[in-house]
C-alpha cells in the first residue's frame, strides 16, 4: 500500500505506508513489503523443442518437467483463441533458475523480422549463464547447432565472455568467473 502524498510530481510524493526491513540469509538480500517473490522463469517459444532440449541440456541444464497445456484459462491468459503447447521446463544446476521451452501447436508460432535478431534489436536480448569453462561449453553447444557471434573475450580480469545464437535464434550469453 502507498501513500500518495503532494501533488504526485516527484519520486517523494511516494512513500511506502508501512517501513519494513531488509533481511539477508543464505548470501541473499531480501526486502519485505515488495510485488515480487522472485524471478521465476525465462519462456522461450521454439519450433524444435527436442533440438532445444538438447542443446540446454549440453548447456548443463536438466528437465524439471513437460506437459501439453491447453484449455480456456491458457486462451484467457494469452489473449488467443484454442492454443494448444507442450511445454519443458528447463532448470540450472544450482535449482534457482528455469527456462521454460515452449512449442506451439496452435496457432503456429508466428515469425518475426528480422528471423535472426542482431543484439542490438528491440526486446529480450538475451540470456545469461555463467559456466565453469567457456571454451568447453562452446563446443559443446557448437555440436548441438549453436553458433559463435563474435568471439570470446576476456573483460578485464574479472570474466571471459561471449554470445552464440541459441534455438529459435535466442541469444545465450555465457560468462566464465576468473576471480
Amino acid at each position: 500500500m502507498w501513500n500518495i502524498a503532494g501533488s504526485g510530481n516527484s519520486a517523494s510524493d511516494l512513500s511506502p505506508s508501512v517501513s519494513r526491513p531488509a533481511w539477508t540469509a543464505h548470501g541473499f538480500h531480501y526486502t519485505t513489503g515488495m510485488t515480487i517473490k522472485r524471478l521465476d522463469h525465462i519462456s522461450v517459444v521454439v519450433d524444435d523443442l527436442a533440438g532445444a532440449i538438447t542443446f540446454f541440456t549440453a548447456l548443463g541444464m536438466t528437465v524439471g518437467g513437460q506437459a501439453p497445456i491447453e484449455g480456456p484459462w491458457v486462451d484467457r491468459v494469452n489473449g488467443i483463441e484454442g492454443i494448444q503447447v507442450d511445454i519443458v521446463m528447463m532448470r540450472t544446476p544450482d535449482g534457482l533458475g528455469q527456462l521454460e521451452l515452449t512449442k506451439f501447436r496452435n496457432p503456429k508460432p508466428i515469425e518475426i523480422e528480422p528471423a535472426i535478431a542482431p543484439p542490438n534489436a528491440l526486446g529480450l536480448r538475451s540470456v545469461m549463464f555463467t559456466v565453469e569453462n567457456v571454451d568447453n561449453t562452446v563446443a559443446r553447444l557448437r555440436a548441438e547447432g549453436g553458433e559463435l557471434i563474435g568471439e570470446v573475450v576476456q573483460y578485464e580480469d574479472k570474466y571471459r565472455l561471449c554470445y552464440m545464437r541459441g534455438p529459435a535464434g535466442i541469444i545465450v550469453a555465457l560468462a566464465e568467473e576468473l576471480f
